[in-house]
């Protein structure tokens, strides 16, 4: 099981190299997190998309996106045809934080696929997408 644990190595690398824009912008990770999440994934603007997309906790969601509203980073907007489903817009303001994030990130793809040629980089994404499909699937089952 020693493989599995590994997985934290990358995160608390990714975490350790978004720190810095965490500090800059004053912001926690999981604002951080959501931020960028909207701005890579803007077909998912909910705050229940976020708990499902990226298996978050809703209290924990929640409060962050309360932050982000505070801090003029993100709008909330009610639909007109139904008043429960609350869309969430990244605003002008996150745009120079969605930038250095997206700076990070590369960086961090860039020195994870380090020495990696094409084909084994194809190939650990078709692999680490069919390992999540299997725990997304078992997930289902519980």
């Amino acid at each position: 099981m020693h493989f599995w644990d590994q997985h934290k190595t990358i995160t608390y690398y990714y975490e350790k190299l978004t720190r810095l824009v965490c500090d800059q912008y004053e912001l926690t990770q999981m604002e951080y997190d959501i931020l960028m999440f909207l701005y890579n994934n803007p077909q998912y603007n909910t705050a229940a998309d976020i708990v499902k997309v990226r298996k978050s906790t809703k209290s924990h969601v929640s409060t962050s996106l309360k932050l982000l509203e505070d801090k003029g980073l993100v709008k909330k907007k009610q639909r007109e045809d139904n008043k429960k489903h609350i869309e969430i817009f990244l605003l002008d303001s996150a745009q120079e934080i969605v930038q250095a994030g997206l700076s990070v990130q590369k960086e961090f793809v860039n020195n994870m696929f380090q020495g990696l040629t094409e084909e084994e980089m194809v190939m650990c994404k078709r692999v680490f997408s069919k390992i999540c499909n299997n725990a997304e699937n078992h997930l289902k089952d519980r």
